[in-house]
């Protein structure tokens, strides 16, 4: 059986605090109210009983044969104006001398009188012939001030008890008005709490909490919610650790963090701030390639069924967004954080290999020709020239592959630097390899030295390429293409791996050098001559690219490059002109950096 939700339970100790609270109450006034009256009808008594003992007429009265009869219609005239109960004058031995009830003239008085014999008047509740009364009791005085009679004046408790029963009506009007008033309160409270809570119980909060907090902190992806005003307001461990902030989820658990006070990427920064969704976006945060996903959050709409937040498309200033169960208000966004990192880096070296084998497709092509050619060389009856020809070409090829294994002790790099002198030869480009000696082979990992040098190439490439050239040409995807336009090498200068030109004023060259300037530190500085770097502007920042957006965006190659060489704890360097840019990348070559890398 289910148990009752926060709000009921809440509603009925709230009721019957309440109802106690409006009883203490009640009691508690009643009680004053008839102190107060007990005191003011003490108060009156008193009075009365003094007026009666200061009369001249009482000690005339004593001095006659028979007080009783001169004293008794005085006093029952003053208990009708004053509306007491009993006005008694007695005799110091306490004879009475007057009474309401005539049948108690000439008994003793009941009740305490020393301190009036004292000369002293008081007050006090006390049970006579006439039941629980409060009474006043004052000495009479003759002329030297001596006690020659006392007062008593009084009034009964039912007297008092149907004094303060005038109020009763009050003060349970007053009760019952505090419990209604309270209900409505209670019941206004726990209606806003079940809506709030969902309907749920106490326990039933526990557990959802519990799994909430389990589901937050083993999911394999980092999770970051963003309120309406640009706050963090919840984020899980895995999400602090992909953003580089490891004290976020605390600093979230106390307030929320609004996004502007976070170290994070400008970009990243702007789609978390801005609330705008997001499909598959590639972000670069500190060292690594994160793949981001953003989608509003909104709260189930009046009368929907569930009370299931509802996560659907739309921006936050739309201030609801559709859902399951219909439209609500807009809560903020979910964001979720994939690391892309290790699989950025195996695509850089599957893209190697990708244009490595672009390459020996391509050769594969032109070598068909060339055979063609010898061979009607061979029918024509040009036997010497065919021998000619086909020595001239393999000397070629064979100086080539010789030059970058020679130079190049790393067989990824090697591979990678075939692979892009095909590249480059197909864009009409003459790649360049320096190579200073000693370089030997780098302990960076050959993955950090395939991310750096393929993007730096490829960038260098598109910048130096002529535009006839990347008519057919220029990317991986164009290597893979149609071959059949390619334009042949003419044969390379010094140093240079191979080269073309074609109706340029001057030739279109990358140079890529590997070098060590200072022990335990790798050099890669490629150059291009290409029309140079936008000024201004932040090329290492994701996003930020002087070619058109392609099918996979761009602004991601130098951004990789430059999160490498943080990562590593080396540095990058860009300098351009009108006549081209380099940029250079050292890379700490020691142990301590391999284990950081």
């Amino acid at each position: 059986m289910r148990r009752a939700s926060i709000a009921t339970r809440l509603f009925a100790l709230q009721v019957v605090g309440v109802v106690v609270l409006a009883l203490v109450a009640g009691g508690w006034q009643w009680t004053s109210a008839r102190t107060d009256t007990e005191r003011a009808a003490a108060a009156r008594c008193t009075a009365l009983a003094t007026s009666i003992a200061d009369n001249p007429f009482v000690l005339e009265a004593l001095d006659t044969d028979d007080p009783s009869a001169v004293l008794e219609p005085y006093a029952l005239d003053l208990m009708r104006d004053t509306d007491t109960d009993f006005v008694t004058v007695m005799t110091p031995d306490r004879t009475r001398l007057t009474h309401p009830d005539p049948a108690e003239i000439g008994r003793p008085f009941i009740g305490t009188i020393a301190p009036a014999l004292a000369g002293r008047s008081f007050t006090e509740t006390y049970s006579g012939t006439l039941g629980p009364s409060v009474r006043a009791v004052v000495p009479v005085l003759d002329d030297a001030g001596d006690v020659v009679a006392l007062v008593a004046a009084g009034v009964t408790v039912d007297s008092v008890s149907a004094a303060l029963g005038h109020r009763l009506p009050l003060l349970v009007g007053g009760a019952l008005a505090t419990v209604a008033l309270g209900a409505l309160a209670a019941w206004l409270l726990s209606r806003h709490l079940r809506r709030v809570t969902r309907g749920l119980g106490a326990e039933e909060l526990g557990r959802v909490s519990d799994h909430h907090e389990a589901v937050l902190h083993s999911v394999g992806e980092g999770l970051v919610l963003v309120d309406e005003q640009g706050r963090i307001t919840l984020a899980n461990d895995h999400a602090a650790l992909l953003l580089g902030l490891p004290s976020l989820v605390d600093d979230v658990g106390r307030r929320p963090v609004p996004v502007s006070e976070l170290a994070l990427p400008t970009s990243l920064a702007a789609l978390l701030a801005g609330g705008d969704e997001a499909q598959d976006e590639v972000h670069v945060a500190d060292d690594r390639v994160l793949v981001v996903n953003q989608r509003v959050a909104a709260a189930p709409a009046a009368g929907a069924g569930g009370g299931r937040v509802a996560v659907g498309r739309g921006a936050m200033g739309r201030g609801a967004v559709g859902g399951r169960g219909g439209a609500g208000r807009a809560l903020g966004t979910v964001t979720t954080l994939r690391d892309h990192t290790e699989l950025r880096q195996l695509t850089d070296e599957l893209r190697t290999m990708s244009t490595l084998s672009a390459a020996l497709r391509s050769q594969t092509h032109e070598f068909a020709n060339r055979l063609h050619t010898i061979v009607a060389l061979i029918e024509l009856g040009r036997a010497d020239d065919a021998l000619r020809f086909a020595s001239d070409e393999l000397d070629l090829g064979q100086v080539l592959a010789d030059q970058v294994v020679a130079a190049v002790d790393e067989p990824v790099l090697a591979a990678l630097l075939l692979g892009k002198s095909a590249q480059a030869r197909e864009r009409a480009v003459e790649l360049e390899l320096h190579v200073s000696p000693g370089f030997g082979t780098p302990r960076v990992p050959v993955r950090d030295l395939v991310t750096v040098l393929g993007n730096l190439v490829d960038n260098a490439l598109d910048a130096a390429a002529p535009r006839w050239a990347d008519a057919g040409a220029g990317t991986e995807a164009d290597v893979e293409a149609d071959t059949s336009n390619r334009v042949p090498n003419h044969e390379p200068r010094k140093n240079a791996v191979h080269g073309s030109e074609r109706g340029s004023s001057r030739t279109a060259t990358v140079s890529v050098v590997l070098a060590r300037p200072a022990p335990g530190v790798v050099r890669i500085a490629v150059s291009d001559s290409g029309p140079g770097l936008p000024e201004g502007r932040d090329v290492f920042a994701r996003g930020v690219s002087t070619k058109p957006g392609g099918a996979e965006g761009r602004g991601i190659g130098l951004a990789l490059v430059a999160q490498v060489a943080r990562r590593a704890g080396g540095t990058v360097d860009a300098r351009s002109t009108v006549h081209g840019t380099t940029i250079t990348v050292d890379l700490p070559d020691d142990e301590e950096a391999v284990v950081r890398s």
